[in-house]
């Protein structure tokens, strides 16, 4: 909104410079973007706000000017020079959809003289950005521009009968506007119409067959209060935005509408001449009441933590327009029938009074609208720094040192985080295997799903059961945009549905990895091979490391979103925590995957909650350990955990360890079998090992998987 300077000083008395003015109207909320100067003058670049109509005026600025300086307001003359006859003499006024037009006034002024408007009116208008068309349509806008009320000017002779119908358009009904287009109507649109035919689009633009023209002497000057939802939705129809609409659509005010009809009839008599009807017809058959808005004096400094006194809000509200119009004290005491609000809150500063807000203001509808204003007018900027009173500040929360390990970690094994929306779209239902805290819900004979009532998007009306969706969408805009090697992990909340006794859905922490692409190793410039599901279990199991939570164990399974024969069940102390492996087919194809994707989801809050293993310890070892490598022959569902599970639990003296050192299986190897290579490490604390020991020590190790496994040594 384009506002003149010296205009709003004939509104209110402006000490300030124009820059000064932007700087303090910036600071008590109303940003002011620009100051430019045009000829004597300069144009203030006010970014109004959806809910503050009111600001959409001169008048509207200059009340907030008002209270900023304590200066009154001065309220423009709206008497005319000549006035003779009633309005109901000349014309007549019917509502016929008053949900849709509360309020409309009509008054005529007689034998204008239409012509250009005196060269202050044109300066001014050019000012803030309008074009001059005529005197009566200049002086129109002109009070738009104060006032922040629409109005409208009819040649009076051009409307049949004389009179004016608001009514619902008909259905197919035509009108053309003053834009030179025909526009088609519906039922729902709104129109002001003559004793035959729309002549208007109400709030929105005027017709072309009742326009003012150089021959017109009598006019009528429209001056209404619609319906905002009425004026949006014609307005969106027919894809015309203009500055009543603009108006219209936020709120106007609806006890202004006399007031700034009377200024127009006034301007007009006084620069086009004639003479204007001594009232103006006024039909409101609902008179719509301003809300009541209740204040508690000691929320005020709660809500903002300004030392604001109840003497201050009493003063920046009523010099808002905000009306006291009821109080209460603690004890019920009547106080004297004469004692003012600002007396009663200097005595009594927890008083809850009712405020009813002015009528141009749309946007006060609760407490904490009271409260905004005046926070805002008292100026924020005398806020103090203070801490906020909590007992936790500066400590972090359960468990954040471990969650922090575990980012560390992944980002360390070359993953990137990721953050996704917690809606996704019910495409994604059963997609997925859930995590077993989940799954046992649903097994239970919950419903799994949380969906919402009111999605904001219409796609993503479900509450995400699993973190994959999120994370198999970012892998598939990085394929989109030319980057093949993905890792990618995040951290966050699953949901289920509540169970009956449950007030709340189900929420769980989770955690889930995804990688794909090529494997780039240190100090070389290209990839030396494509990763697989140990890169991924590796990854999985450093932040575990990093977490200092118990060894995961794996075991083989199915998952209905994991490949078969490449999938497993991850455990941790016997319980399950997810699942880790490679992407189905059905499921990659879906996503137009044309490579090997594998993903894991965990259950983050159990890890969290495992307890952590103890920090032990141990002297490095003063003598040499002995390695011995043994292949062995076993079937190929025995896997290299159960081996080494089965040498660990023989304890057999100074056996240190036992790892896999390869796995070969093709060619020259019976059908079903394999070839897994393990290292045996030996060593003794207090002296350096014979082979001859190791030999037996040795033996006694392969005997045994050859008798739990049918292993023979290749």
């Amino acid at each position: 909104m384009n506002i003149s300077y010296n205009w709003l000083r004939e509104l209110v008395a402006v000490e300030l410079s124009a820059e000064e003015l932007r700087e303090r109207l910036t600071m008590r909320g109303l940003e002011v973007e620009a100051v430019t100067q045009a000829g004597d003058d300069y144009v203030l670049e006010v970014a109004v706000l959806s809910n503050r109509a009111d600001l959409l005026s001169h008048l509207g600025v200059a009340r907030e000017v008002s209270v900023l300086m304590g200066v009154p307001l001065r309220q423009p003359d709206a008497t005319p020079v000549q006035a003779e006859g009633r309005a109901e003499n000349f014309t007549a006024v019917e509502i016929v959809d008053p949900d849709l037009c509360p309020r409309y006034a009509a008054r005529i002024v007689r034998s204008v003289k239409v012509g250009p408007s005196p060269e202050w009116l044109v300066k001014r208008l050019q000012a803030v950005g309008q074009r001059p068309i005529n005197n009566i349509a200049d002086i129109t806008n002109y009070v738009m521009l104060e006032t922040g009320q629409p109005l409208h000017a009819f040649d009076l002779e051009k409307l049949y009968e004389r009179r004016i119908v608001v009514r619902r358009a008909q259905t197919g009904e035509k009108l053309m506007t003053l834009d030179d287009v025909e526009r088609e109507l519906d039922a729902e649109m709104l129109v002001i119409a003559d004793g035959a035919r729309a002549v208007a689009l109400a709030g929105v633009m005027g017709g072309a067959d009742s326009e003012i023209s150089a021959t017109t002497r009598d006019v009528l000057i429209e001056s209404a209060y619609f319906s905002p939802a009425s004026v949006r939705r014609t307005a969106r129809k027919l894809g015309m935005q203009t500055d009543a609409s603009d108006r219209f659509e936020r709120g106007t005010d609806y006890e202004g509408v006399v007031r700034a009809q009377a200024r127009c009839v006034a301007l007009i008599c006084e620069l086009a001449g004639g003479a204007a009807t001594v009232d103006a017809i006024d039909v409101y058959p609902q008179k719509i009441e301003p809300p009541t808005v209740t204040l508690r004096l000691p929320r005020v400094r709660a809500l903002t933590g300004l030392p604001i006194e109840p003497q201050d809000t009493i003063r920046i509200l009523t010099a808002l327009g905000c009306e006291p119009v009821q109080a209460a004290v603690l004890g019920g005491e009547q106080m004297p029938a004469d004692t003012t609000a600002l007396e009663l809150a200097t005595v009594y500063p927890g008083a809850t009074f009712s405020f009813a807000g002015p009528s141009w203001r749309t946007d006060i509808r609760i407490e904490e609208d009271l409260i905004e204003e005046v926070g805002r007018h008292f100026g924020y900027e005398h806020m103090q720094d203070e801490l906020p009173a909590a007992n936790a500040v500066g400590e972090y929360r359960a468990h954040e040192e471990r969650r922090r390990a575990a980012r560390r970690a992944l980002v360390a094994q070359g993953y990137s985080e990721a953050i996704n929306f917690s809606f996704i779209d019910a495409a994604h239902d059963e997609q997925f295997e859930l995590l077993p805290a989940l799954k046992a819900r649903a097994n239970d004979g919950t419903d799994h799903f949380v969906t919402l009532a009111n999605p904001i998007i219409e796609t993503a009306a479900r509450m995400r059961p699993s973190l994959l969706s999120g994370l198999l969408a970012a892998v598939r805009h990085n394929f989109n945009h030319g980057t093949r090697d993905v890792s990618l992990f995040e951290t966050g909340r699953v949901f289920a549905a509540r169970g009956a006794d449950e007030e709340r859905p189900h929420e769980r922490d989770a955690l889930a990895l995804v990688t794909t692409g090529r494997v780039r190793e240190a100090e070389r410039a290209t990839a030396s091979r494509e990763v697989d599901f140990y890169d991924l279990k590796g990854a999985l199991e450093a932040a575990i490391e990093a977490m200092k939570t118990g060894a995961l164990e794996f075991a083989a399974t199915d998952a209905r979103h994991l490949r078969a024969g490449q999938a497993a069940r991850v455990s941790l102390a016997g319980q399950a925590i997810g699942t880790v492996g490679r992407l189905a087919d059905e499921i990659a194809a879906a996503y137009k995957f044309r490579q090997p994707v594998y993903v894991a989801e965990m259950d983050f809050a159990a890890l969290l909650a495992a307890r952590p293993a103890p920090a032990r310890y141990t002297p490095l070892p003063r003598f040499p350990s002995v390695v011995r490598d043994v292949t062995l022959l076993v079937d190929r569902h025995v896997s290299f955990a159960e081996l080494r599970r089965a040498v660990l639990e023989l304890h057999i003296a100074y056996c240190q360890s036992a790892e896999v050192i390869d796995v070969y299986e093709g060619e020259k190897l019976p059908e079903d079998t394999r070839a897994i290579t393990l290292r045996l490490e030996f060593r003794a604390p207090e002296r350096t090992l014979r082979d001859e020991e190791v030999d037996v020590l040795y033996g006694q190790i392969v005997a045994a998987l050859g008798q739990k496994f049918a292993a023979h040594l290749r």
